[in-house]
């Protein structure tokens, strides 16, 4: 039987749930707060436009959103619905398809953020 490096205690009588993370008690866990300042980023929304690993078929990436996940997610549906097309939203970076970064970009703008455009 093989044992993965992932795992460990869950439950402790002592101090109740653990969180899977930090192994601390989930009292004295503090890894939701290292997630949200980890989010937090330089405030900067970078789109750009990728074709690497997809065949030749442009991709207009959105990252930097300092978001969390239902909430870009629903950024991703407005941005995918605003140009008309597909895409996904894949480790906090949205992706629409197709060559959509002018449109992206005035859709995020007027929605507050501070958009660059990345990638030339």
């Amino acid at each position: 039987m093989r044992r993965s490096g992932v795992g460990g205690l869950v439950y402790s009588t002592e101090s109740g749930r653990m969180c899977p993370q930090c192994r601390k008690p989930v009292e004295a866990c503090n890894c939701a707060a290292q997630a949200a300042a980890a989010l937090g980023g330089d405030g900067v929304v970078r789109v750009s436009r990728e074709t690497k690993g997809r065949g030749g078929k442009a991709v207009t990436v959105v990252r930097g959103v300092a978001r969390g996940a239902m909430e870009l997610a629903l950024l991703g549906k407005q941005l995918r619905t605003a140009c008309g097309s597909g895409g996904t939203v894949k480790d906090g970076a949205i992706e629409v398809q197709g060559d959509h970064c002018e449109r992206v970009i005035e859709q995020l703008r007027k929605q507050g953020f501070t958009v660059k455009r990345a990638g030339g």
